[in-house]
């Protein structure tokens, strides 16, 4: 269940997990904070990388687990 949000009026709380449409083989990054547009997110291929939420294209994993 992967579902695509608009870039812009996302929130992103810490933990979400996302991927960077524009950059896939950065892998898989983990929200660390959202602060006045600027996302800072670490991703599993280079590391944490702060990026501007209205440029950058973000997807959100969402992962369905039984607990």
């Amino acid at each position: 269940n992967i579902m695509i949000i608009e870039k812009n009026n996302l929130d992103l709380p810490p933990g979400t997990l996302v991927e960077n449409l524009k950059s896939p083989e950065w892998g898989m990054g983990q929200v660390q904070s959202c602060i006045n547009g600027k996302v800072t997110i670490n991703f599993e291929n280079v590391g944490k990388k702060v990026l501007n939420q209205n440029l950058v294209e973000l997807k959100t994993i969402e992962i369905n687990a039984n607990r």
